[in-house]
């Protein structure tokens, strides 16, 4: 993960590494989509000696706690797998954009005793690979005063090697319990210009991606089942879920384009530069495409966070609206 400023934060972190003086509980404090996470993770990559097991966050010693919501007790172990693809395709992300990914938008969240007991579960445990266990924690205002009580002993006396990171945006929220039992580092906003190029890198990503549905319908419209096919197979190939998502959520908006040019194009609100492009769909596809074609992209994202068979779900989603157009 790249690192954007904090030159300061970075070397400290490595000076630590190199010295073998950790302190065994720190406290970040970033703003909202600020840089903590690609800092933590690349001290921890060097922290754990390179190994790409972390890079990919799936070290079974390095454990992630986050605030979750629902009436059924959950913990984030629930929610890795959408946490874990989140992080990985933006490390920059914003609160909202973490609960939208899990699935809690409007929901009060917090990190529960529940959550907590899990955690002293997971440590109770000798470390995997016989080095450090990791503990990173994101958002710990959220944490209540019974999971604070709940983990007070451990933060404060660790065991040997048993780190913990504390992710915050609201310092002064965070239980004293907590905090003054941690060594704090403030993350310093991103610059203008590395705010720019993280949004670039977005932008590129989301262009990606509407150019592979682009694709779909081009080849679509040539009747060239094969070409639909393969693209198709390419976003079965996306190495992040979440990208699978956005794509079926970029294709939806493609979609209400089209329609609106073709039943209310005074309503359509279409990108500029993109115009000829989507005059050419709504003259070329069938008037009941994309009102059908809608319910094909709402259900392959439904599927996509079930998790199904990612190359069986992309080919149906291409033969389904083949079908549409073509028979």
């Amino acid at each position: 993960m790249r690192v954007f400023g904090n030159e300061e934060v970075v070397s400290a972190l490595h000076r630590m590494v190199e010295s073998g003086h950790i302190p065994h509980a720190m406290l970040l404090n970033q703003e909202d989509g600020g840089g903590a996470f690609p800092i933590v993770m690349n001290f921890l990559n060097e922290l754990y000696g390179g190994n790409p097991r972390v890079e990919k966050l799936i070290h079974p010693d390095i454990h992630f706690v986050f605030p979750v919501a629902g009436s059924d007790k959950p913990v984030s172990l629930q929610y890795i797998a959408p946490f874990r693809e989140l992080l990985l395709s933006n490390p920059y992300f914003y609160e909202n954009e973490l609960y939208a990914a899990i699935g809690i938008e409007g929901k009060q969240s917090n990190i529960s005793v529940n959550e907590a007991r899990s955690i002293l579960e997971r440590l109770s445990l000798s470390a995997v690979e016989g080095g450090y266990r990791t503990v990173v924690v994101y958002l710990p205002e959220k944490m209540n005063v019974q999971a604070a009580n709940a983990l007070l002993k451990m933060v404060e006396e660790p065991p040997e090697k048993t780190l913990f990171i504390f992710i915050t945006q609201a310092p002064e929220k965070v239980l004293v319990t907590i905090s003054s039992r941690c060594l704090h580092m403030r993350i310093q906003p991103l610059s203008l210009e590395a705010e720019a190029e993280v949004h670039a890198r977005e932008a590129a990503g989301v262009a990606a991606l509407q150019d592979l549905f682009h694709d779909i319908l081009d080849a679509i419209v040539a009747r060239d089942f094969l070409k639909a096919l393969e693209t198709g197979e390419a976003v079965s190939d996306l190495k992040v879920r979440e990208q699978q998502k956005n794509f079926c959520k970029l294709a939806s908006e493609d979609l209400r384009r089209v329609f609106l040019l073709q039943k209310m194009p005074q309503l359509a609100r279409i990108p500029e530069g993109t115009e000829d492009y989507y005059a050419r769909m709504a003259r070329s596809l069938k008037p009941t495409f994309a009102r059908r074609a809608l319910a094909v992209m709402d259900r392959s994202l439904l599927l996509v966070e079930r998790n199904v068979n990612q190359k069986i779900l992309f080919t149906d989603m291409v033969n389904q609206l083949y079908t549409i157009q073509n028979v």
